[in-house]
């Protein structure tokens, strides 16, 4: 046998537990989506402020440097000469991590920040960076961050070259950087948080939803009137929903109890006249000496749809009685071998196909009410007889195994398809609608097996194979 991956079995039992069509699933999504959306866009506007923030005030800084410069230049110029003017103006607006050149028109460099010579090559140049002429932009050069600037210096309208500003921000762009991961990481560590816990308050808050479902799958029609639907602790919509139910659950009694009445009635009615009616027609047959072949056909048709019809509403009229609580069983201790026994010589009575019977070596004793259960062995005697082959026999046996006492019928007929073994037991339902009718059958004699044996505290199954056959086994606890 091949063994499933743990990724596989884990990954099947979270999806039993999260099934994507659940409401739980779809609320906790949701407020997955919404924590997403709403965090992650106050972490972006944060980002983004910050990083305005920072970008703008080392922009101002440099827009500082270059506005002053031309003014610092002609204070200078006015007690030194131009060159050592403009190495003291350079020197004068020289900050921390910015860098100051100045170029003349051929594009040597005629002043420049102290120290500058030392990182020859320069760390950013006009050919290593896309210095805006004239303007302000952000560079990153060499794996560093920078704010470069590039404008023509004039003093006393006198073109003197390019001044070039270059302040290394990447100190602060990586603390800045950090500041984001961490932030992201917050971000979807919040929404995690936030989706567990609103998964464990949505699933909270389903319980009583889910203790409606397992209620209502315990409900039969049997138990309608006394089923209600008690919620602690439950929302109001959720309660309101649970009086609804229970209130179509007392109409949907009241309606069972009216069809079950009505069908008690119009059997117990229809019954007795139907009796007489076939009886007036067995005399007529029997009497009728002077009557055509076509009439004696009519008045056996007649006779035969009678017979059925009060076959019917007997059935009709037991399956009532058990539904209304009317049917009493008088449960004694029987012994299964000497009672199939008897019930076979009875059945061999009415019918003259073979009966096989296989009973065991040692008595075994189970405690059912002697006259329902005959009724349940003559219907399932005669339900093997009708849908098997007439030269086919039919077997009974009976058995021990694990405290059962098992009472077992097989055909050698036609079979039962797989797909409605399980259909079987309904009421009104047939195989084979065109045989069954032409047998007599009211598709109501294995609901009434059913019923019968259930009412006795036993058991009955079926097991089917298409042309090789049915078995009924029928069990109910042994007794001492």
């Amino acid at each position: 046998m091949r063994r499933r991956h743990p990724l596989q079995t884990a990954m099947k039992n979270l999806l039993n537990v999260w099934k994507p069509r659940s409401l739980r699933f779809r609320l906790t999504l949701g407020i997955a989506t919404v924590s997403a959306v709403g965090l992650g866009g106050v972490a972006v506007w944060l980002g983004w402020t910050m990083e305005s923030i920072l970008i703008s005030a080392h922009k101002d800084n440099v827009l500082y440097i270059a506005e002053r410069m031309p003014n610092n230049i002609e204070i200078y110029q006015q007690m030194y000469p131009q060159p050592q003017a403009l190495q003291k103006a350079v020197a004068n607006m020289s900050r921390d991590n910015v860098f100051l050149w100045i170029e003349n028109q051929q594009g040597k460099i005629i002043a420049q920040t102290g120290g500058l010579e030392e990182l020859q090559p320069l760390p950013v140049s006009p050919k290593t960076a896309n210095f805006p002429l004239p303007g302000i932009s952000i560079s990153e050069v060499n794996g560093r961050y920078w704010i470069l600037c590039a404008n023509p210096l004039s003093v006393n309208n006198q073109r003197i070259g390019e001044l070039y500003i270059a302040q290394d921000i990447s100190a602060d762009q990586m603390m800045f950087l950090q500041v984001i991961r961490n932030l992201g990481v917050a971000t979807v560590i919040a929404i995690g948080g936030m989706t567990v816990a609103g998964g464990i308050y949505i699933k909270r808050s389903l319980r009583p939803l889910q203790r409606i479902c397992q209620l209502t799958e315990s409900i039969s029609a049997e138990h309608l009137g006394n089923t209600r639907i008690h919620l602690k602790q439950a929302p109001t919509e959720v309660k309101q929903l649970a009086e609804r139910f229970d209130e179509m659950l007392l109409r949907l009694h009241r309606s069972w109890e009216q069809q079950r009445q009505f069908v008690s009635n119009v059997s117990h009615e229809l019954r007795t006249p139907l009796t007489i009616v076939s009886g007036y027609l067995q005399s007529v047959q029997r009497r009728g000496s002077n009557l055509n072949e076509v009439q004696r056909e009519a008045l056996a048709m007649a006779s035969s749809e009678t017979d059925r019809t009060v076959q019917l509403l007997a059935d009709l009229l037991t399956l009532a009685r058990v539904d209304n609580g009317q049917m009493q069983f008088q449960l004694e201790r029987v012994c299964l071998n000497e009672f199939v026994e008897q019930t076979i010589g009875l059945a061999e009575q009415y019918h003259d196909r073979p009966i096989h019977y296989k009973p065991l070596s040692h008595e075994v004793f189970v405690q059912v009410d002697r006259n329902r259960l005959k009724q349940v062995l003559l219907n399932l005697i005669d339900n093997a007889i009708k849908y098997s082959e007439p030269e086919q026999p039919i077997t009974l046996s009976v058995e021990q195994k694990d405290e059962m006492g098992i009472i077992s019928v097989r055909d050698r007929g036609m079979g039962i398809p797989l797909a409605q073994q399980t259909r079987i037991f309904e009421r009104f339902y047939r195989v084979d609608e065109a045989r069954s009718r032409s047998t007599g059958g009211t598709g109501l004699g294995l609901s009434i097996v059913k019923t019968l044996v259930e009412g006795m505290k036993g058991e009955i199954h079926v097991s089917s194979q298409l042309g090789k056959g049915t078995t009924f086994t029928v069990s109910f606890p042994i007794v001492d």
